[in-house]
């Protein structure tokens, strides 16, 4: 190569690796997953990359078990909490408690959480062929346009 070219490959690697600005924030995902998403991710219980209702029913009951009071039937919304804790990320991941908890008892049946992921996986289900891949369970938003780092020009 000549020094011309390797100079403007060093230009253009400059170009398109260059940093935003320094005051810029971070550009907004573009591409994510809702913590319910990722649980159903999880529940893939042959590794074939691939969920179906019949997993995903199978591993919201292994993961209900393990919370506190399950055993009795039922749970509470600060085991529920520590439920999202530890199997959506967060405890305040939604689902919330206010949205599983359909007869409004205050308490979580096995019952409801299972619907509620049901209603989860019919709507990831884009093509509704009864299997989630991971492109099902993914969102994919786009920044506005001429937004490159996630400020809008002023007008």
């Amino acid at each position: 190569m000549t020094g011309g070219m390797l100079l403007a490959l060093a230009l253009i690697q400059a170009i398109v690796a260059a940093p935003p600005p320094a005051g810029t924030p971070q550009p907004p995902a573009t591409i994510f997953a809702e913590p319910a998403a990722l649980f159903i991710a999880a529940c893939d219980a042959n590794g074939d990359g691939r969920v179906t209702q019949a997993e995903l029913t199978a591993g919201v009951a292994r993961s209900y078990a393990a919370a506190e009071g399950a055993a009795t039937g039922s749970i509470g919304y600060i085991a529920f909490a520590d439920w999202a804790q530890a199997w959506l990320g967060d405890r305040n991941a939604l689902p919330s408690p206010f949205e599983v908890d359909r007869d409004g008892d205050n308490r979580i049946t096995l019952a409801e959480l299972q619907a509620r992921f049901a209603q989860f996986f019919t709507r990831f289900d884009r093509d509704k062929d009864g299997v989630l891949t991971r492109a099902e369970l993914i969102t994919i938003r786009g920044a506005p346009a001429g937004d490159r780092y996630g400020i809008r020009k002023k007008k």
